[in-house]
């Protein structure tokens, strides 16, 4: 089957995750089931389903569901690699995808925690004689001090950190290796923690940095579970807690005080400076003091020019 063929495609060669891979399979699954009325069609049934009618359709069906246009637009982008990778192999001569015109999508701002809010996080009393606790506390402040995306944290290894260079090194989206400096205090909470770490798993054959309080790799919703449970509490802490926040609330802080869009880049992993550039937006608090200490009007409490 040529959709088989695709996510052994995006699995081996591209390496993509198996998140998306899960997404890209039941995005083609659903696009089979609207044009075909069945779950299964042969190849050559398939191929004459993908036309930009059928698509439009497949479209006005999700608009009509209620799926944002997000949503809706991720769908086709499997879609439109699944037609490229039939392309590839001379299948068809080209994609039908691209004919068909993408509904707008609303840009929204990255949520983002204040500094204020998650100094009253990392300045609470911590009981490290509870292990998962401060193993809890730990990750949190790892996924803020780098801006790890959940998967990677949940994938890093002792091996990974260099406390000689204070760096460590990440695996990220297409295997793509980088390292992100930490500030010493960072280091110094991290060769803490191994030593209490390599006590409470002396045996840890995969070398893992972080394991689950049955000594098991982390999985996404355990990274996910941790952070909601720990910031859920927190004073001033009112955007959603999860792993992509604390990774937007660092890309919003450094470029807040003065970091460079390549540096921030760089430090997130992305493949593209289109990427970081969400991240220009100010927090209202920023963008006040701008105003009130540059706008001519706003001075001396708007006397200016009487």
């Amino acid at each position: 089957m040529l959709i088989e063929d695709f996510i052994t495609y995006i699995s081996v060669q591209k390496r993509y995750s198996e998140l998306t891979q899960r997404a890209y399979r039941d995005a083609l699954s659903e696009f089979v089931l609207f044009a075909s009325d069945s779950q299964k069609v042969s190849d050559s049934e398939l191929i004459d389903l993908l036309t930009p009618l059928m698509i439009r359709g497949f479209i006005a069906k999700g608009l009509d569901s209620g799926l944002s246009s997000r949503s809706i637009n991720q769908k086709l982008s499997a879609l439109s690699s699944f037609c490229n990778f039939l392309i590839k192999r001379d299948i068809i001569d080209t994609n039908p995808v691209k004919k068909v015109h993408r509904p707008k999508e609303d840009k929204k701002l990255p949520q983002f925690f204040t500094v204020e809010g998650l100094e009253n996080y990392f300045s609470q009393n911590r009981d490290k004689e509870n292990f998962s606790d401060y193993r809890n506390w730990v990750i949190v402040m790892l996924l803020y001090s780098s801006g790890l995306r959940r998967a990677e944290l949940a994938g890093l290894k002792i091996s990974n950190f260099d406390s000689s260079r204070a760096t460590i090194r990440v695996v990220g989206k297409g295997d793509k290796l980088r390292e992100i400096p930490l500030p010493s205090l960072i280091c110094e909470e991290l060769l803490l923690y191994l030593e209490r770490f390599k006590s409470e798993f002396p045996e840890n054959p995969g070398g893992f940095l972080f394991l689950t309080d049955k000594g098991n790799k982390l999985y996404l919703q355990f990274v996910d579970n941790v952070v909601k449970k720990e910031l859920s509490s927190v004073e001033g802490l009112t955007a959603r807690k999860s792993p992509h926040t604390l990774r937007h609330s660092l890309a919003t802080h450094l470029l807040n005080n003065g970091a460079d869009l390549n540096s921030i880049k760089e430090i997130l992993g992305h493949s593209s400076l289109a990427a970081t550039q969400v991240y220009t937006h100010n927090s209202f608090e920023q963008l006040n003091n701008t105003y009130l200490t540059a706008h001519p009007r706003a001075k001396n409490g708007g006397k200016n020019g009487n």
